[in-house]
């Protein structure tokens, strides 16, 4: 799975994480790495995925699936970035990433509804302070 950002600093770049299953048989999900890169084209995408799994001693003929969300330069049909590897690799079937589109339609419903825009603003904030402390979440673990 990639995304791409920019940065705070106005630097572009990629995040990536691997889904894949065990010896035991149980699907992880891995943090690969960030990579910067000098633009967001599918080749320069792809040169900076290669070079990220090269240090991993990994390649794109390994690659099973890909997910990405719906930017033309990941998802394009001929020039994306699913296109590039699936030309090296047909074993790589794209798959829309669900969380984005999970995300989208949260945003929708937000907008349209005040009671649930407040709903995900106090889910928020409690995950914010729960979150930014270890104490608060053992406690929360022993309750």
């Amino acid at each position: 799975m990639i995304d791409e950002s920019r940065d705070i600093s106005i630097k572009e770049q990629i995040v990536v994480a691997l889904r894949y299953v065990n010896k035991k048989g149980k699907a992880v999900e891995h943090f690969l790495g960030i990579a910067e890169v000098s633009n967001t084209s599918a080749l320069s995408l792809k040169s900076a995925l290669e070079t990220l799994l090269a240090k991993y001693g990994l390649s794109l003929s390994r690659i099973h699936g890909q997910g990405y969300d719906g930017a033309s330069n990941m998802r394009g049909e001929y020039n994306g970035l699913k296109s590039l590897i699936w030309k090296e690799n047909c074993s790589a079937f794209y798959i829309h990433c669900f969380a984005h589109r999970l995300i989208l339609a949260f945003v929708t419903l937000a907008k349209k509804h005040y009671d649930i825009a407040t709903f995900f603003n106090l889910v928020a904030n409690l995950s914010n302070v729960v979150g930014g402390s270890c104490k608060r979440q053992d406690a929360l673990c022993e309750s």
